[in-house]
């Protein structure tokens, strides 16, 4: 259930819904904007609470139930465009945001190569994993700590933010000392206990989308990191599992316009995940881009025929330069820019 307080309500206006929300057993939500504030009241019944029941307190202008699962991360609470803001880097902005690197952080040599190539190419943020979860316990897992901390270093030299995968609620602190966005991966989305621990860190969050979830789901598993305080997530479609066997996983493009419709939360595009080979790489991220998305994370490799994981979805150095050259046309027509 959505309150929306009229223009110049005052704070204890504003109270007055938040205890009475309270008293009847339900969590509450605030957002606090330039104009208006908006009272999210949250609980399992909230269905069976009568709207007159805060109505009739003073500075409500309206209440509204919002009848899909999703509350916090839609645009029923926040109906302008979130912004979130790394180190100066905005996503969600009018500038179209690039986060590109390796898959895993591999060596020392391979990060410096990676950073040199995506901030001289026009990229933002560095990507790299410390910690692999894989479909086989026999594949390489990532190097861990040791990974974060090439990270950092790597980081300091490039002056460049960071983002990198966390896969244990107890592994979170860890990697928020060395990461300026926490993703959380595909597999993950739905695991709660680590999106409640990872929105407790208060950090900036890629959350990807399950590749078996709907868009509905994805956005419930945004309202654990919302509902814990932090406002500073980042949506990630990376393809979805369907019966078309034509390329690893089906980007779904029409998620774009949807989000872009039902929440307020920025929307980037991993098209290398979708794609599984980088000759398909450029189309996809050309064609999200048109669709409207905020930014991309693309993989990127000094030696893609080297590497331990995935190394036929990355793109070298060279095509990689040429892919953000291309792209300025794909961005100006959405009304954004590189």
């Amino acid at each position: 259930m959505i309150v929306e307080m009229r223009t110049g309500s005052t704070r204890e206006e504003i109270d007055n819904v938040v205890a009475r929300a309270k008293s009847m057993g339900m969590k509450v939500q605030l957002n606090v904007g330039t104009d208006r504030t908006v009272v999210a009241i949250l609980g399992s019944n909230t269905g069976g609470l009568p709207t007159d029941a805060f109505a009739v307190l003073p500075g409500v202008e309206s209440v509204t139930r919002i009848m899909k699962p999703y509350k916090l991360a839609s645009r029923g609470f926040k109906p302008k465009d979130s912004v979130v803001s790394i180190n100066g880097v905005e996503v969600g902005g009018r500038r179209v945001v690039v986060m590109a690197g390796p898959c895993a952080v591999e060596s020392e040599e391979q990060m410096v190569a990676s950073a040199r190539v995506v901030k001289e190419s026009g990229a933002s943020i560095l990507r790299g994993g410390a910690f692999k979860p894989r479909t086989s316990p026999f594949n390489f897992q990532g190097l861990e700590e040791a990974g974060l901390e090439i990270l950092a270093r790597v980081r300091k030299q490039f002056a460049i933010p960071v983002v990198t995968e966390v896969v244990d609620p107890h592994d979170v602190e860890l990697v928020a000392e060395y990461a300026d966005i926490l993703q959380i991966g595909s597999r993950n989305m739905q695991n709660f206990a680590l999106l409640s621990s990872v929105g407790r860190s208060k950090r900036p969050v890629l959350l990807k989308r399950g590749f078996a979830c709907t868009v509905t789901e994805w956005l419930t598993a945004a309202d654990y990191l919302l509902a814990e305080g932090n406002n500073q997530v980042i949506l990630c479609e990376r393809g979805i599992r369907t019966f078309e066997d034509s390329a690893r996983f089906s980007l779904d493009i029409s998620s774009i316009p949807v989000i872009k419709q039902f929440s307020h939360l920025p929307l980037i595009v991993d098209p290398s995940h979708a794609a599984g080979h980088y000759s398909l790489v450029p189309a996809m991220a050309k064609a999200s881009l048109a669709a409207g998305a905020d930014g991309l994370l693309v993989e990127v490799h000094p030696n893609p025929k080297g590497a331990l994981v995935d190394g036929l979805q990355s793109l070298t150095p060279s095509d990689f330069a040429r892919l953000m050259a291309e792209l300025g046309p794909f961005a100006e027509a959405a009304g954004r820019c590189i």
